[in-house]
Order: structure tokens, then C-alpha cells, then sequence
């Protein structure tokens, strides 16, 4: 994939979907409005903006669901684990993405499941 122009990757809406995923530790409602952004954008960026844009999307979707399974299994205390599991990956996903549009470069597999 081609390089991106500096200030979309950097300053532009990418880098504000991974702040709201960020902020969204701690008021859930930010991430969903990072989501909806992803969505919005994806058609309309460049190639590696698409990249984030995919792996920010894919990001909130499968943590959802761990984040739910974690609290609908949170009274087998499997679910804390699940839980704690959500929370590193989400961490180290919005962290590898902030660190690769830093340096204004694509996410290589924006499909992965894990990093």
C-alpha cells in the first residue's frame, strides 16, 4: 500500500477514531462514536487510511463481543479473565494503530484478529 498524506494519518480523523477508542475506557459512548466515524470515512480515504479505518472497525466490533461474553460469563470468574483479555487486546490494538499512522504507514493486516 502507498503512503498516506502526513496530515490524515496523523492529525486527521484516524488518529482521532484511536483517541476516542482511548477516551472510550473510560465513557463507552466515545468508542461507538469512533465506530460510527470509521464507518463514515472508510469509503472516501485513501488506501492506507482504508487500512485503519478496517482495523479500527474490526477493532470495536470483536471487542465487543469479548466485552460482552466477559460479562455474561463474569459470575463463572472465567469472565474476569475474558474481560482482562478484551482490555489488553483493545489497548495493544488502538496502540499498534497510533504508533503505524505516527509514522504514516498502513496497518499491514487490518483483517487480523489479534495484532
Amino acid at each position: 500500500m502507498q503512503e498516506a498524506p502526513a496530515e490524515q494519518l496523523k492529525s486527521g480523523p484516524v488518529m482521532i477514531i484511536y483517541v476516542l477508542y482511548f477516551v472510550g475506557f473510560f465513557i463507552g459512548l466515545t468508542a461507538l462514536v469512533g465506530v460510527i466515524m470509521a464507518h463514515m470515512k472508510r469509503g472516501e480515504a485513501d488506501a492506507a487510511a482504508q487500512s485503519h479505518y478496517q482495523y479500527q472497525i474490526r477493532t470495536f466490533w470483536i471487542g465487543l463481543i469479548y466485552m460482552i461474553v466477559g460479562v455474561l460469563t463474569a459470575m463463572l470468574i472465567i469472565g474476569y479473565l475474558i474481560l482482562l483479555w478484551w482490555f489488553v487486546w483493545t489497548l495493544v490494538r488502538c496502540i499498534k494503530g497510533v504508533l503505524r499512522a505516527l509514522d504514516n504507514k498502513p496497518m499491514e493486516n487490518p483483517e487480523t484478529l489479534l495484532w
